[in-house]
Parts: structure tokens; sequence; C-alpha cells
């Protein structure tokens, strides 16, 4: 059984809190003209350079489809939908498997407990997330029919965000899923985010069902 290891959700904050520091410091040597963009993220320590989707205006894209892309970059889809993996620079997304969710040959059968401060755990992939609610997968978001959204249509897409529940039905959409935040854009951008959604590369990749809490407290990271 291959299972990945752990990390504590604290790492992933950090990792967003040096986002933020590289954003500012780009904003700042814009202003000042006193550094390039990728230079200026360069010098945040722990920082890392990946290259995102690029607008597909060359292949006659359509706006909402290139809105729909700017939406996704933009509201940090990659963080979780898109497995990570270990590049020459640290943890990037691996592009390969962009927006297809947790990796269906990384098995994870049980949650990992948490003591002390420490709400909750994440894979090594950011894709599966353990905590009070047992264990949740980051969903296959690329139009594949059978194993991502690929049979979707564009009112089952918007029924899932905006109720956060599972086709508007079924169950809850669960951490780390900001449904709240997501369920906040307007139809427009919705829409342009399903637009995008059904341009991006198809992968076969089977998400495994969340797992629920077990009856009793599971054992705390690494015992």
């Amino acid at each position: 059984m291959k299972t990945s290891s752990c990390l504590i959700v604290d790492r992933m904050n950090r990792r967003r809190v040096n986002h933020l520091a590289a954003a500012l410091l780009l904003l700042a040597g814009m202003v000042l003209g006193t550094a390039h963009p990728r230079e200026a993220v360069a010098s945040i320590p722990g920082a890392v350079i990946y290259a995102l989707p690029a607008a597909n205006e060359d292949a006659g894209a359509s706006p909402a489809v290139e809105r729909g892309r700017y939406l996704v970059t933009a509201m940090g889809c990659h963080d979780c939908h898109t497995p990570w993996k270990m590049g020459a620079n640290g943890p990037e997304p691996d592009m390969s498997r962009m927006l297809s969710g947790h990796p269906q040959d990384v098995r994870i059968e049980a949650g990992v407990g948490t003591s002390g401060p420490w709400m909750a755990t994440v894979s090594g992939t950011f894709t599966a997330w353990s905590g009070p609610w047992g264990v949740s997968f980051t969903a296959n978001l690329t139009p594949d029919a059978e194993t991502g959204i690929g049979k979707w249509t564009e009112q089952d897409f918007v029924a899932t965000v905006r109720s956060g529940r599972h086709l508007g039905r079924g169950r809850p959409l669960l951490p780390p899923m900001p449904s709240p935040n997501v369920a906040a854009l307007n139809d427009d951008d919705l829409h342009a985010v399903f637009a995008y959604l059904r341009t991006i590369p198809a992968v076969k990749n089977r998400v495994p069902e969340p797992i629920p809490p077990g009856p009793g407290p599971a054992p705390s990271p690494g015992k």
C-alpha cells in the first residue's frame, strides 16, 4: 500500500504567507522600479516560481474562457486541485495533472489524528486533507467524462457551487474547499469558470470518496 507523507497545515500557511510577501515585494519593485518581477519574487526565502497556464488568445479562446482561466488561477484552485510534486526549487504543482484532483495511485485508507493546537493535516500532494470531518480528497475538475466533470452541465456546476453540495443535492463539499468564497462569485464569473474548465486537458483520474471520521480518536501523527 502506498500512503502519502503528511505535512502539518502550518507549512501550507507559511507558503501562502511567502506568496503574499512576494506579491507585496513585486508591487513595490514595480512602483519604485527597483526590481524585475521574477527577481523580486525569487528574493523571498522559500518562494517558488512556477508556470501556470498562459493566456490562450492565439488559439481564439473566447473572452469567457480567458476570464475563467484568470479566475481559476487567481483564486488558487491549483493549490489544492492540481497535485503538487517536489521540483528543483521546492514543491510545485504538477501541471501534467492540472486540476485532476487527488491522484488515484496515492492510496490513503485512514485519517491522521492531530494533537495540541493542530486542526488538520495535509498530504504531500496537497490533495488529501485529514481533520475532524474525516479525510477529504480534492475533486477532478477536468472534462474527463468518466472521472471528471465531463458529463456535468453548467447547471450542475452552478448548483454545486451555490449550495455547497455535490450536484446541488448530494453530500456537502468538505474542507479545505472555500465554498462560501466561491459561492460569492456572480453568475457571469461562474459561467466563465465552467467554460474554462471545459477547455483544459481531460485527465482520467478517479478520486476516492471521502473517508468519514472514525468512531474514536485517531492516533496522533507519528504514532
